[in-house]
């Protein structure tokens, strides 16, 4: 009778324990069965499991366990293992044809990632080593692809996908690290996350004002608790700045998700500004314990509670929170990437609310896939999505581009929460446009913005907020705003104005600002300025001006540059023309505009699928990971670069002393400015910047970075369309 191998998955180094691969395999069938089952994949969540480290029965590669872990000295000089992905997905295509590569995909990428298809052909037509057991076929019912939409499939798998590599993720830990393990999970539910903000709402109440826009954001919550009881689907939030759409949309989301039994709430913000601000609202509503940042200027050094803090860095793996906050790149790179970390989480955005904030901001040039995305997710995922912003773009309908061929069907239809006729924008106007298309010269719109004691100033790039900002008049406060200025210069200046604003009602204050400020940023000037661009950013800058309604009718100012330069090329010369060829009368402030003005900018789009991705992924031999590589919302081309300033030297003596670390490299983000590329040869070619470390970049000589308009090169400043 021949003897039982003892087949090892993991060793604990430090009691030499090992984990049976059959135990190992069978906790993350049951782990991944469970995360499938929302979107009833359950069964194939199961199968994954069960056959994802089949590989690790090879002979050679129980010699690498063992030997490289220390569990058994006579394999010590084994360094390295067979490959072990490939053979259960191998075993898959023979034991379940009928599902292959749904299963079989997730399975060979489990740790390299989703693969092209032909390379994941090539992977699957391996021979199944001899001494790998092939288990019996386990007759089951096998989900039905019915129905589906060419877009569907490739979440279908990444969803797989991440259902399977969280499972196997939690059960490695559990048995590796089990103190670790031990942090996760134990949430508060919705139901009690709403309580609480009933709670902070009626506080709130109490302490609020009897005011017109106090009534109205009032009668906005009160719209959101109605209109949350209907079932999963697409909702709009369009509401005017100043009308509290940021409480209003997470008490809509809360009660939605006790209503429709739903996990927890997602929501997606363009800006890191506004995350910041958004966040911390949240946190002193919930509890820090309940709200996940999840964003590349998030620091988790600032908690305090040791456990806490580990918590939340555990939580941005998997996203296994009540409420998360992130940016629109974090999420949609996300849903197409084929790397295991970035798609680990995305099994947590089935059956939860996902808030979309200033959908007006997405990309043109991802419009199509972007769209089809977060149609299946509401379709077969269960995921309620609501779009707020006071710019609602058009999101259902045939889209039209150019020609015919660039068009594209989007959502079946949306609802919206507040009834056309409460007409907001009526009630909510303090605001007037006066629209001056004549070009103007730096020198000009100076002299205009030093008429007004306060007044805010918003234009298209950093070279244009420096020119202007150098030309006013140094008396009172004058104030520069734009990414040539670290985040934590950017942050502390938004706090200055603030404090001015609020504290010091009889001082003059002048801020020349880009673009990061239009969207989010809660500062209220009685004057605003901003450069020609689309409609949208028009109003969103307007929405600075007069924000809270005491200084009756105020004006936001639109001029143009042209005697300096033209708008730069792309975008943001599509969006103006767009304006500009919005022919009649119109109410600017209305959501109907609004329709006009989209539809007058997509006939402007050539390519609402930029990178291809329909030929990439809209059927079943998909590109994972060439997918993955083309998609990227924002085309950035710059560099990093760490500045002098304040703390952050003390940061770059901390890296030379002890090396780059992931805590380390996120505090020293907060003083780094992304500069492009051309910039940056300039500066390392006169000595400026210095490389203590491979793609880490330093500017240490402190007279490149100025305290008013941040960093210098060499009066050479960029031009740029978006700043963020």
């Amino acid at each position: 009778m021949s003897e039982v191998r003892t087949i090892i998955s993991h060793v604990r180094k430090e009691d030499l324990k090992a984990q049976l691969n059959d135990e190992h395999q069978l906790s993350v069938a049951r782990l991944a069965e469970n995360f499938a089952l929302e979107f009833g994949f359950g069964i194939c969540g199961r199968i994954m499991g069960l056959l994802h480290d089949k590989g690790k029965e090879q002979t050679k590669w129980q010699e690498y366990i063992k030997g490289v872990t220390g569990y058994d000295k006579d394999y010590a000089s084994v360094r390295k293992g067979p490959s072990h992905a490939y053979v259960g997905a191998c075993i898959a295509q023979q034991m379940y044809p009928q599902i292959a590569p749904l299963i079989a995909q997730p399975i060979v990428g489990h740790h390299r990632g989703l693969y092209d298809y032909c390379d994941y052909i090539e992977e699957t037509k391996k021979n199944i080593p001899d001494e790998v057991t092939i288990p019996e076929s386990d007759p089951c019912n096998i989900p039905k692809l019915q129905d589906l939409k060419p877009y569907d499939y490739h979440h279908i798998v990444r969803m797989l996908f991440s259902c399977l590599v969280d499972a196997d993720s939690l059960d490695t830990e559990e048995f590796m690290n089990p103190e670790q393990a031990s942090l996760r999970g134990a949430h508060t539910t919705m139901a009690e996350l709403l309580g609480k903000l009933e709670e902070y709402l009626s506080q709130l109440k109490e302490k609020s004002e009897d005011t017109e826009v106090n009534r109205i954001r009032n009668y906005v919550q009160e719209q959101c608790v109605k209109e949350s009881q209907g079932k999963t689907e697409f909702y709009s939030l369009t509401v005017p700045t100043g009308g509290g759409k940021t409480l209003a949309s997470v008490l809509w989301a809360l009660n939605h998700a006790v209503k429709n039994h739903l996990h927890r709430i997602i929501i997606a913000i363009p800006y890191t500004s506004i995350i910041v601000q958004t966040a911390a609202t949240l946190k002193a509503i919930f509890g820090e314990e309940n709200v996940l940042e999840h964003h590349s200027n998030a620091n988790t050094d600032n908690i305090k509670n040791r456990e806490q803090r580990e918590r939340m860095q555990l939580a941005t793996e998997n996203w296994d929170y009540p409420i998360i906050v992130t940016t629109n790149v974090q999420l949609f790179e996300s849903l197409f990437s084929n790397k295991r970390s970035d798609c680990r989480k995305l099994h947590n955005i089935v059956k939860s609310v996902l808030i979309l904030d200033e959908v007006q901001t997405l990309p043109m040039n991802f419009y199509k896939p972007i769209v089809h995305t977060l149609d299946t997710l509401c379709r077969l995922f269960g995921t309620s999505v609501l779009f707020t912003t006071a710019s609602q773009p058009v999101l259902t309908g045939r889209i039209e581009g150019t020609n015919p061929s660039v068009g594209f069907d989007a959502l079946h239809a949306v609802h919206e929460i507040i009834p056309e006729e409460a007409r907001l924008h009526d009630k909510l106007r303090r605001v007037v446009l006066k629209v001056d298309d004549s070009p103007k010269s730096y020198d000009e719109i100076a002299a205009e913005l030093a008429k007004h004691q306060r007044v805010l100033c918003i234009v298209n790039t950093r070279r244009d907020a420096k020119e202007l900002y150098e030309r006013l008049p140094k008396e009172g406060i004058c104030l520069h705003l734009s990414r040539m200025m670290c985040p934590i210069h950017v942050a502390a200046t938004i706090k200055s104005i603030k404090h001015i604003l609020k504290e010091n009602s009889d001082s003059s204050i002048r801020v020349i600002a880009t673009q990061l400020v239009e969207a989010g940023v809660d500062i209220d000037f009685p004057v605003v300025y901003r450069q020609q661009a689309g409609l949208d950013s028009i109003l969103q800058a307007a929405g600075r001006c007069n924000r809270e309604g005491k200084n009756g009718i105020c004006t936001t100012y639109v001029f143009s540059l042209g005697k300096e330069h033209p708008l730069p090329t792309g975008f943001i010369s599509q969006t103006n023309n767009a304006r500009l060829n919005m022919v009649g009368q119109y109410d600017w402030f209305a959501p109907e505009t609004m329709v006009a003005y989209f539809k007058q900018l997509h006939s402007r789009i050539d390519n609402f699928d930029k990178q291809q991705m329909r030929e990439l992924l809209y059927k079943p031999e998909c590109e994972f990971e060439e997918a993955a590589s083309r998609f990227h919302l924002i085309d950035d081309q710059s560099i990093s670069v760490l500045i002098n300033w304040h703390d952050s030297i003390d940061l770059y003596q901390q890296l030379l002393s002890e090396g780059p670390s992931y805590q380390l490299m996120r505090q020293m983000a907060q003083y780094c400015v992304n500069i492009r590329k051309h910039d940056f040869d300039k500066l390392k070619s006169i000595g400026a910047i210095e490389e203590p470390f491979e793609n880490i970049y330093v500017i240490t000589n402190p007279a490149f970075y100025h305290d008013d308009t941040g960093l210098s090169i060499e009066n050479q400043w960029l031009e740029e369309t978006y700043i963020i």
